[in-house]
C-alpha cells in the first residue's frame, strides 16, 4: 500500500475513531464508545501496521481531549481502549498463558493506573467510591476483568470478520 492511501485510511479511521468519542455526550455511552473508538482502529493496524494505528491513536487521544464531551470516556480511551485493539495483534502472537498474563496485567495496570489519576490527578474524594462500607472500585475491578475477557473474545472475533468479510471491501479503494 502507497504512503499516502495509509496516510489516506488513517485518516478516515481516525476520523470515524474521534466521532464515537464525540458521541460520549450521552452518559449511558460512557464505556461503550470508548471502546468502539478503538475498534475503529483496528483497519489501521491490519492494513497498515501497528506503527501507523499507533500514530492515528496518538492524533484520536489528543483531539479528544480537546473536544471530546467526557472526561471519563476520555481517561478510558487514552488509558486502554484507545490502544488495546492493537496491542492485542501483537500479544496474538505469543503463547496463550503469556497472553493472557499480559492481557489481564496491561487492563489491570490501566484501570488501577485510571483510578488513581482520578483520584490525585482529578482530585476525586476517595469516599465516593465507598457504599455500604464495600469499596467500589475493587468490587469494579473483579467486574472489570470478567468484562475485559468477553471484549478480548469479541475483539478476535472482530478481526476474524474483519479478514473474511470486509477486507475486500477496503481493500478495493485502497490497492
Amino acid at each position: 500500500m502507497k504512503r499516502s492511501a495509509k496516510v489516506a485510511l488513517g485518516g478516515i479511521f481516525s476520523a470515524l475513531s474521534l466521532l464515537f468519542m464525540l458521541l460520549t455526550l450521552f452518559p449511558y455511552a460512557t464505556y461503550a464508545l470508548p471502546a468502539l473508538a478503538g475498534v475503529a482502529l483496528l483497519p489501521v493496524a491490519l492494513e497498515c501496521g501497528t506503527r501507523w494505528a499507533l500514530g492515528a491513536y496518538a492524533v484520536v487521544s489528543v483531539l479528544s481531549f480537546l473536544v471530546a464531551p467526557s472526561m471519563e470516556a476520555r481517561i478510558l480511551f487514552v488509558l486502554f481502549f484507545g490502544y488495546y485493539p492493537i496491542l492485542k495483534i501483537l500479544l496474538d502472537r505469543l503463547k496463550k498463558v503469556l497472553q493472557w498474563l499480559l492481557k489481564f496485567g496491561v487492563f489491570n495496570a490501566a484501570m488501577v493506573g485510571g483510578y488513581l489519576l482520578l483520584l490525585f490527578v482529578l482530585g476525586m474524594d476517595q469516599d465516593m467510591f465507598v457504599l455500604f462500607g464495600v469499596n467500589l472500585p475493587l468490587v469494579f475491578l473483579l467486574l472489570g476483568n470478567v468484562v475485559f475477557f468477553i471484549y478480548d473474545r469479541a475483539l478476535t472475533n472482530i478481526v476474524i470478520m474483519y479478514r473474511f468479510k470486509w477486507r475486500g471491501y477496503i481493500a478495493r479503494f485502497w490497492r
